[in-house]
């Protein structure tokens, strides 16, 4: 397997690994994204971004679109691969292993995001791409005209929601709750809608179908203990988020629950290995808050390899 050489490898090609592309090759340093899906991540699977400066409102796949473009300006690369574990060199550079090839680097950017959590119910991933669902833009579509289920109560869950109310012919939002995480703005929405509807207090006990496609869900009421059959074509499940972060099993910098620790500085406690967005243990998960965290990262890495070429740790 080759070994490829860089100043910088950076894991993950979401709007933050893509930012801190653009910052470190700026810096005339040698850089190279890895990532093993599409660039953009998760940005690709959003409708509309309304709170990204410059824009009133894009889509998410334009606006990863626009943001590779500004990542491979000044000569950052991409290549496909699954990172598999990292490990330090005996001159205190970093091997990175993918499935693909092996890269050695004077510093790492991990930028690995996070992924939908599983609601670990029957049916869930026997009926995955047949009726459930962790995308409304990737899989709305195929419910037009029919009624779906939304299970959740934060950002994700109600934002989703409302898309679909405009594909869809109802949605039921599903919340083990009694009131909406949700910022203001949209829950406003969502309670406006004329074809969204809630079930409180309520938690899903499965998903069930007829060996094709879900048909209803089992759902029981935390409070009353109430078991209730609900018919749907569909369940979109945003229950929170877990951290991609088995790349950096080993190396000691996440907490308990996978989430990786840094200073303010996306520094981690391993020299040369920083961090940033929605993998960081950190309480607001944006493409902006992502965005900043990059162009710190980016430039710190710039910092950290002069450092290496004087001679200093």
């Amino acid at each position: 397997m080759m070994t490829e050489k860089f100043d910088v490898v950076i894991i993950g090609a979401g709007p933050g690994g893509m930012t801190a592309a653009t910052y470190a090759s700026r810096a005339n340093l040698s850089v190279v994204m890895l990532d093993r899906g599409i660039y953009g991540g998760q940005m690709n699977n959003t409708a509309e971004v309304e709170n990204y400066p410059g824009y009133n409102s894009i889509m998410g796949a334009d606006l990863s679109e626009k943001m590779y473009a500004s990542s491979t300006q000044f000569g950052a690369e991409y290549q496909f691969g699954t990172v598999k574990h990292i490990e330090t060199n005996a001159d205190n550079t970093w091997h990175v292993v993918t499935d693909m090839n092996d890269y050695q680097a004077n510093s790492v950017i991990v930028a690995t995001g996070s992924e939908y959590k599983k609601l670990g119910v029957p049916g869930e991933l026997d009926y995955a791409g047949r009726g459930v669902s962790y995308c409304a833009v990737c899989d709305g579509a195929f419910f037009k005209g029919q009624e779906v289920v939304v299970v959740g109560g934060g950002d994700s869950a109600i934002e989703e929601a409302t898309y679909l109310a405009g594909i869809v012919d109802h949605v039921t939002v599903v919340h083990r709750g009694d009131t909406l995480k949700a910022q203001p703005i949209l829950q406003k929405r969502a309670f406006d809608a004329d074809n969204i509807d809630f079930i409180w207090n309520t938690e899903v006990q499965s998903i069930n179908g007829d060996g094709t496609k879900v048909t209803s869900v089992t759902l029981k009421n935390n409070v009353t203990d109430e078991v209730q059959d609900f018919a749907t074509a569909a369940t979109f499940i945003y229950i929170g988020l877990l951290p991609v972060s088995d790349s950096v099993d080993g190396l000691g910098i996440t907490d308990d629950q996978g989430w990786i620790l840094t200073n303010d500085q996306m520094e981690t406690t391993q020299p040369g290995i920083f961090a940033i967005g929605d993998v960081r243990q950190k309480q607001l998960r944006q493409i902006t808050t992502a965005v900043g965290d990059a162009a710190i990262a980016g430039q710190n890495a710039y910092a950290y390899n002069e450092t290496l070429k004087d001679g200093v740790e």
